[in-house]
């Protein structure tokens, strides 16, 4: 397993939704150094974090990063976009393109750039952000992106493992982050909103996994985002995690899933 304490992570994605909440559960559990990357950094808002500028279609833009980013020994490609090309016999071709250059060619353009840096590193980890949409044709292109993705994870733990690099993927479930505005279903929450409610009733607490009430900020004591993020602060190199709760119910099949352009 790989340990996140004292590990320089890099969060594609980093300045919101999902992304932001991974950079506050990264340095909430001991990661020395994170590298939050938007399209604009100006967004990124985490006092701690590292911004870096990244388009993760734009290869010049990749090897920026790689060049600013050279201690990484965990890489988390989290960046993705939903244009609600839902129907792929209707939705306009350029969507579904686009869709597939951010969504899985983007990671393999990052994961391709920070490979020889987390192995010259010592090794370290890489976690590809899936969906349970992944499992389930809702999407339409946004569903076979994320197929791709957690086909492209399985074939690169395999091509990895020598090379001292563990990888994991990550199938989330609906979020209540802006990419899922939209949706009427439930939504498991970010940690980093969890904490800040509880800070707002005046530290009384969160709810820890089974439901127990725990003090604010104890280590071990907020649920992880999906489950990638072990209550111990490691990272397990298994296969594809289930946020808690388990896979997708048939009744959270809503129209309107996505709102255009939505990007994380």
């Amino acid at each position: 397993m790989t340990s996140i304490k004292n590990s320089v992570a890099l969060v594609t994605g980093g300045s919101r939704g999902l992304g932001k909440a991974l950079v506050e559960e990264l340095y909430a559990r001991g990661a020395a150094k994170v590298y939050a990357t938007a399209r604009d950094p100006r967004g990124v808002t985490h006092p701690d974090a590292v911004p870096l500028a990244l388009e993760v279609t734009d290869p010049r833009s990749v090897e920026a990063a790689a060049e600013q980013a050279q201690d990484v020994t965990l890489l988390v490609n989290n960046a993705g976009i939903s244009l609600g090309a839902r129907s792929f016999l209707d939705a306009p071709l350029d969507d579904v393109r686009r869709e597939f250059e951010a969504n899985f060619y983007g990671p393999l353009l990052v994961t391709r750039a920070f490979v020889p840096i987390v192995e010259r590193n010592g090794g370290g980890h890489l976690l590809n952000v899936h969906s349970v949409l992944s499992w389930i044709g809702l999407a339409g292109s946004y569903s076979a992106t994320k197929a791709a993705l957690w086909s492209q994870t399985n074939s690169l733990r395999l091509e990895l493992a020598p090379r001292g690099i563990g990888v994991t993927g990550l199938h989330v479930g609906y979020i209540d982050t802006d990419m899922a505005a939209d949706v009427d279903a439930p939504k498991s929450t970010p940690p980093g909103r969890r904490r800040a409610r509880a800070r707002r009733r005046g530290g009384r607490g969160v709810r820890g996994a089974g439901g127990r009430h725990q003090p604010a900020g104890e280590g071990g004591s907020v649920r992880r985002p999906g489950g990638a993020l072990s209550a111990a602060g490691r990272l397990t190199p298994a296969g594809p995690r289930r946020r808690p709760g388990g896979a997708l119910a048939p009744r959270s099949r809503k129209n309107g899933m996505r709102r255009r352009g939505r990007s994380r």
